[in-house]
């Protein structure tokens, strides 16, 4: 596996793919990996000649109160396993390589950005879309690999990329979840022992509402209502936000109707989490 860690010698490594007429697949990730960042390596490997994986923990999506300085980060340990799950090149830059002195452009996409998680984290996604058109512009990936538990940022990248005209296949797949469903994320490592066994109400709660919707319930505001009483019983977590929307739009539907988006952010304890479902409703 080669270790690339400048803009420059990235953006020649690609050109000189590219002009052996091989295709490249992007994985994004901010390090810490876990094992839902190698199953978008499994699926890029297989579409894919080259796959490329970017570790940088991105300082302009995050908030003047938000965790960079305490995000988990350990290259060694990132670094053995991208290179077990067969990843060809790892791309690590520095802040000031990405981000250099007099840097002043910005990209932001309007409308999906601002609910969810945009609107209790402002400026959040114009960090994310920034640094991800960056990506595409250095690694210049004929596919882009994203989870589904992001699934607003998901969207929003999609957006960007169809407004932009980047040519670039962005591919989201499956949420992989622990033994009793919560998401994998590297933030899991923040959680206390109670708080890592109260954090498994999330997906409970989200299977529950998908029950309901199955089972005819029509109103959001009576599922949203059963998620929040569900996440409530648990002492450590304070509810950030939980929404059903369009999976389109991801506007709030005044009734439940196709498909859904049901989202929510959590608080376990310091610890801020995140978990979707997309369910299908019963035809009226």
């Amino acid at each position: 596996m080669k270790v690339i860690d400048t803009v420059a010698r990235m953006m020649t490594f690609s050109r000189m793919v590219r002009k052996e007429g091989k295709t490249i697949g992007l994985v994004p990730t901010m390090g810490y990996l876990h094992e839902g960042h190698l199953s978008l390596v499994k699926a890029a490997k297989i579409s894919n000649d080259i796959v490329v994986m970017s570790i940088f923990v991105n300082p302009i999506q995050f908030g003047p109160k938000e965790d960079y300085n305490n995000y988990p980060r350990d290259l060694g340990r990132d670094e053995e396993l991208a290179r077990s799950a067969g990843v060809d090149v790892t791309f690590y830059p520095s802040a000031k390589d990405i981000y250099p002195e007099g840097y002043a452009t910005y990209v932001n996409v309007e409308g999906l950005a601002k609910g969810l998680c945009g609107k209790s984290r402002p400026g959040h996604f114009r960090g994310v879309t920034t640094v991800v058109a960056k990506l595409f512009g250095i690694v210049k990936p004929d596919a882009a690999y994203f989870g589904q538990k992001d699934a607003q940022q998901a969207a929003v990248i999609k957006k960007m990329a169809e407004d932009l005209n980047m040519d670039i296949d962005i591919r989201v797949l499956p949420t992989v979840r622990e033994a009793d469903g919560l998401a994998k994320s590297s933030r899991n490592k923040y959680l206390s022992g109670a708080g890592r066994r109260d954090a498994a109400i999330l997906y409970q709660s989200l299977l529950r509402a998908q029950s309901l919707i199955k089972e005819g319930e029509k109103d959001p505001n009576k599922v949203i209502k059963t998620i929040k009483a569900m996440i409530k019983t648990k002492g450590s977590s304070r509810i950030d936000y939980v929404s059903i929307v369009d999976p389109g739009n991801l506007k709030d539907v005044a009734t439940i109707k196709g498909p859904v988006l049901v989202a929510l952010a959590v608080f376990i304890g310091k610890t801020r989490l995140i978990d979707n479902v997309v369910v299908n409703a019963l035809s009226p």
